[in-house]
């Protein structure tokens, strides 16, 4: 029989899309107010892996990563999912979303996803959110699964999550 732990906290991520600053920046305040200041922002990446969002956000997207000072535990992931989900109505503009926002957390061996959406590699969580390994920290970087999305499983993204990760690291030090 195992030994149940404790768990320990997690670094909150949320991933945006939008085309935008002003929305981004809109949602990244709401956010703040709930997790604290950001200790962490990317780059804009182009976003071009997909054409998924293009007839409702419109071309030229950019992705942008934040990590939250304040650390969460694992379970709050569907109550964190739930809460962006409804910062995008509040954001919506001719009923239209201004930005996507797809939190996740990781820790020192993994990067995992919220999504709404079930799939035979995803985990359900609760109220209706499901939960992805998406990658993998082995060898000094994170790497992806074969399931990963392609944007997240870019070298550019895995840097993004390393840089996280090393701030959660002290953070948990």
């Amino acid at each position: 029989m195992g030994i149940i732990l404790k768990r320990k906290a997690v670094k909150l991520f949320i991933g945006f899309i939008y085309k935008d600053e002003a929305a981004f920046q809109n949602a990244l305040k709401r956010l703040e107010k709930y997790y604290g200041k950001a200790d962490f922002q990317s780059r804009p990446f182009e976003f071009l892996h997909t054409d998924y969002y293009r007839r409702e956000m419109g071309d030229a997207l950019l992705r942008k990563f934040a990590g939250f000072r304040r650390l969460i535990l694992p379970q709050e992931l569907p109550a964190i999912k739930l809460l962006t989900n409804r910062i995008e109505k509040l954001l919506l503009k001719n009923n239209k979303r201004t930005v996507n926002i797809d939190p996740g957390y990781l820790d020192p061996a993994k990067v995992i996803l919220a999504t709404t959406k079930d799939y035979n590699h995803r985990i359900y969580l609760d109220k209706g959110i499901f939960a992805e390994v998406t990658l993998f920290f082995s060898q000094g970087e994170f790497r992806p699964w074969q399931w990963t999305y392609p944007d997240y499983g870019s070298r550019e993204y895995a840097q993004v999550f390393e840089e996280i990760r090393k701030i959660y690291v002290r953070q948990i030090a």
